[in-house]
């Protein structure tokens, strides 16, 4: 029963998630938070799922180092949009 509810709860904070990054945002920073909140409810579901198999858990080092570097990329993207555009607005920038 609680490994069932801690999947419920992966399964929702993924819903969640996906609803804040596909509706429709005007800051970069709302969009890249999103995008933090699913990988931890990805990670969330891996270790359930390797500590349910009992597997080793290296894979979950492998894969928080992707996170990681995934983070740092969208720090960096926002803090040069910063620096060029003034703002983190989408409407401000055009994608052409």
């Amino acid at each position: 029963m609680m490994m069932l509810n801690m999947w419920l709860m992966v399964f929702i904070m993924f819903l969640f998630g996906n609803m804040i990054f596909v509706s429709k945002h005007k800051h970069l920073l709302i969009v890249l938070l999103s995008l933090e909140f699913i990988v931890l409810s990805i990670f969330f579901s891996m270790m359930l799922y390797l500590s349910m198999l009992e597997f080793n858990m290296f894979m979950l080092m492998v894969f928080l180092v992707f996170s990681v570097c995934e983070g740092a990329l969208g720090l960096s993207i926002l803090v040069s949009m910063i620096r060029t555009h003034g703002n983190d607005y989408f409407q401000s920038f055009n994608l052409i």
